[in-house]
């Protein structure tokens, strides 16, 4: 099942979360390099992950945090990408999810928001929505991966009702690293749980 493209969820004041397009490209892969060094996805890799987020075939939603600059601000000034394309805007976040035919666990694939733009609600407004489009299209959870010493990542994670449930040895190669797999039930997945549970013989 195919998500709306307007379902894209709540933002901060000043900032607002829509889909990833094409021309956003540019601005995001530059973003990637700054955010993730060594482990950056390629421009190529960019790309085909947007290919897959969209038509009939679809299996994973792109969505980009925007900040929206007051008339005569200058964009990006204080934080994020300056994307004239964008008309006066910038990108300061982004975050990609993987949730299949909806039958199964989606994956949180990325997340990432420029270093100003920080504990301003960014991310975890990227995490909400995705976890509602996860929700949305009949996941049963949302997994991801963080590096074990990102302890600020399992921390917001966690207060966003992700627990560990696993580890994934030098999962991360540059510097290796193991990762911890985290899990965040949604609302039709306890529901299920609840339900297998009580279903004992």
């Amino acid at each position: 099942m195919s998500p709306s493209p307007s379902a894209v969820g709540s933002a901060p004041p000043g900032v607002r979360l829509r889909t990833m397009t094409p021309a956003d490209l540019e601005v995001v892969s530059r973003l990637e390099s700054e955010l993730f060094g060594a482990e950056a996805w390629s421009p190529a890799t960019l790309a085909a992950e947007l290919d897959r987020a969209v038509g009939p075939g679809a299996d994973r939603r792109y969505l980009v945090a925007e900040l929206l600059a007051a008339p005569g601000a200058d964009a990006g000034t204080d934080c994020g990408a300056a994307d004239p394309a964008a008309g006066g805007s910038a990108i300061v976040g982004y975050a990609g999810l993987w949730y299949g035919d909806g039958r199964g666990d989606a994956d949180l694939l990325t997340i990432g928001t420029v270093p100003a733009a920080r504990r301003r609600g960014v991310a975890t407004a990227l995490l909400e929505a995705l976890a509602q489009l996860a929700e949305d299209v009949g996941c049963r959870a949302v997994l991801l991966e963080v590096r074990a010493s990102n302890e600020g990542a399992r921390r917001l994670y966690a207060a966003h009702g992700f627990v560990p449930v696993g580890r994934r040895r030098r999962y991360y190669l540059a510097p290796v690293e193991d990762a911890v797999v985290m899990r965040r039930t949604l609302r039709g997945g306890a529901d299920a749980e609840r339900g297998q549970a009580g279903a004992g013989r």
